[in-house]
């Protein structure tokens, strides 16, 4: 290939990228840069004449903000709590449905796989509805069966809040990897499966040693997938608590709003911008080196 038709290629392949590459750097670096740049200024939407230069002050404050730790707190227990759930239980549905009848299995996907697509806003009315203090159907179980000696405020009590909206992202998280995980199932290879039952190796010893090794891409994406939804969980704590009772349910994502939209800080709220985002990037990447030893 002379040098003039790769040049030609190089040139129209970069010109079909040009698009993409535009709305890349307009719309995800360049504010992430921006970002970083205003974390180090005093920054406040346009609340003072002139925003100064205070370098890493807004970092310091951070690490002294009590409803900073409390939110970051609260945004890695979501994490811990909810990833490993997710997986594993998607995991457990996937072998369960992935040899039931077609229709079977489609079935059982489109009803997990219902909640995303329905929109997070409906789907969080028809929890709030579910967990109302009132006569909510949690409360109204509960007292019919003697589970229960009083209705509870589920979602004003600092002991459940946390874990309701835990629950409710619990069950918006599923659906696509079970979808994910009932493909990957289906492109294992089954000539290894079957050699392996011949020389009487059992159902656990098959999962473990052929299949679960073909299926870690499928694991390792669902796993920084659901890692940064979980760190962005913002809608379920605005409508349902708005961080409250008592900062219980404060969340990184959610303070951040809070703090640039209500507190006018734009400085202080991309200061902890820049620190969620090493902190996903860091545990990306220690997922990314535990999924390659194995």
């Amino acid at each position: 290939m002379s040098r003039a038709l790769a040049r030609r290629e190089t040139i129209a392949g970069y010109l079909f990228m040009l698009p993409s590459l535009f709305f890349f750097i307009t719309f995800v670096i360049y504010p992430m840069v921006m970002c970083v740049w205003t974390s180090l200024f005093n920054s406040t939407m346009g609340k003072e004449a002139q925003d100064t230069f205070i370098g890493i002050a807004n970092f310091v404050e951070l690490f002294q903000d009590k409803i900073f730790l409390k939110a970051l707190w609260n945004t890695i227990l979501i994490v811990v709590v909810s990833v490993p759930t997710v997986c594993i239980f998607s995991l457990w549905v996937s072998s369960r449905i992935y040899n039931m009848p077609d229709w079977a299995c489609s079935l059982f996907r489109v009803i997990f796989y219902l909640p995303v697509i329905t929109g997070s806003v409906a789907v969080t009315v028809v929890w709030k509805w579910m967990f109302n203090n009132y006569y909510g159907i949690f409360n109204y179980v509960g007292t019919s069966l003697g589970i229960l000696e009083k209705n509870i405020n589920w979602l004003g009590d600092e002991r459940f809040a946390l874990w309701c909206i835990i629950l409710i992202l619990f069950t918006t998280s599923v659906g696509q990897p079970i979808v994910l995980y009932v493909s990957a199932l289906g492109n294992v290879d089954q000539s290894l499966v079957e050699a392996a039952q011949v020389d009487g190796a059992t159902d656990l010893q098959v999962f473990w040693k052929i299949k679960w090794p073909q299926i870690m891409p499928t694991t390792l994406y669902i796993l920084v997938i659901t890692t940064i939804n979980s760190f962005q969980c913002f809608a379920l704590i605005q409508l349902l608590t708005s961080g409250g009772p008592n900062n219980s349910t404060q969340t990184i994502m959610y303070y951040i709003y809070y703090t640039c939209f209500k507190l006018y800080r734009y400085g202080y709220a991309n200061a902890m911008g820049v620190v969620l985002a090493i902190i996903i990037a860091i545990l990306s990447a220690v997922q990314f080196k535990v999924a390659q030893e194995k």
